[in-house]
C-alpha cells in the first residue's frame, strides 16, 4: 500500500515546517513579499494564518480532518491576486519543498493541488 501524501510530506511537522519555509520564502521574494512584510508587525496574526494553512494542507493531503477555516474563494476575496503572483507564490513552494527534500513526484502532487486552487484564488 502506498503512503498519503500527508505521509510523504512528513505528517503535520514536515507540513508545519514547509509552511514555515514557503512564508520566510515569501517574506524574501520581491515579487510578493510586499503582501507578507506587513504581517512582520501582527505576529499573532501570522501565526493565525500560518495554522490554517498547516491545517488546510493537513486536511487536504489525506491526514486528520482538522481544517476548519474559510473556503478559498471567501479567504482570497478582495486580495486581487496575480496570475504572476500566484506563479511566484508557487515557486516558492516549490523552494520549500526542496528545502525539506520532498522527492520529485510528491511535489507533482503539491503542485497539482496548487493549479487546481489558482481559478479559487487570482483576482477574487
Amino acid at each position: 500500500m502506498s503512503k498519503t501524501l500527508f505521509e510523504r510530506l512528513g505528517g503535520r511537522n514536515g507540513i508545519s515546517k514547509i509552511v514555515d519555509d514557503t512564508v520566510s520564502e515569501h517574506m524574501t521574494n520581491p515579487n510578493v513579499n510586499a503582501r507578507f512584510l506587513p504581517f512582520l508587525e501582527r505576529p499573532e496574526h501570522l501565526a493565525i494564518i500560518k495554522q490554517h494553512t498547516v491545517d488546510f494542507f493537513v486536511t487536504g493531503s489525506g491526514g486528520p480532518n482538522v481544517y476548519k477555516g474559510k473556503d478559498m474563494v471567501t479567504a482570497h476575496t478582495g486580495m486581487n491576486i496575480s496570475p504572476a503572483e500566484y506563479m511566484h507564490v508557487m515557486d516558492d513552494i516549490v523552494t520549500a519543498l526542496d528545502k525539506n527534500a520532498i522527492n520529485e513526484d510528491t511535489k507533482k502532487d503539491v503542485l497539482a493541488i496548487l493549479w487546481s486552487l489558482k481559478g479559487m484564488i487570482i483576482a477574487k
